[in-house]
């Protein structure tokens, strides 16, 4: 399956538009991650612990999305967009949804 955040396929003619298809994740990170991210805002680099989390995270939302265009009979995901969100007390939860529009192409 071709997922793009384009609004066509170059080379490709889309046939059909099925619809709107949608992932999303909410993953809280633990304590030891925000000590170990603490620690890193301190002394300065980057948080691989937090990187991780957000990767996971989106791979997920992107994966449900796929799944749900692969139910509709979609062959790709043309006009996706990642959003990500803080939620929860103190902002311990991040959300990511993935959204795009699943289509048929020749």
């Amino acid at each position: 399956m071709i997922i793009t955040t384009t609004n066509t396929l170059e080379g490709k003619k889309i046939t059909q538009y099925l619809g709107l298809v949608t992932g999303e994740t909410i993953i809280g990170a633990n304590i030891f991650r925000d000590i170990l991210a603490g620690i890193r805002d301190i002394v300065g680099g980057r948080s691989g612990a937090y990187e991780e989390v957000l990767k996971e995270a989106k791979d997920t939302a992107v994966r449900e999305m796929t799944e749900s265009a692969r139910l509709l009979g979609a062959n790709a995901v043309i006009g996706v967009d990642l959003d990500y969100e803080s939620l929860g007390a103190n902002n311990g939860m991040l959300m990511v949804t993935a959204c795009g529009t699943a289509v048929l192409f020749e």
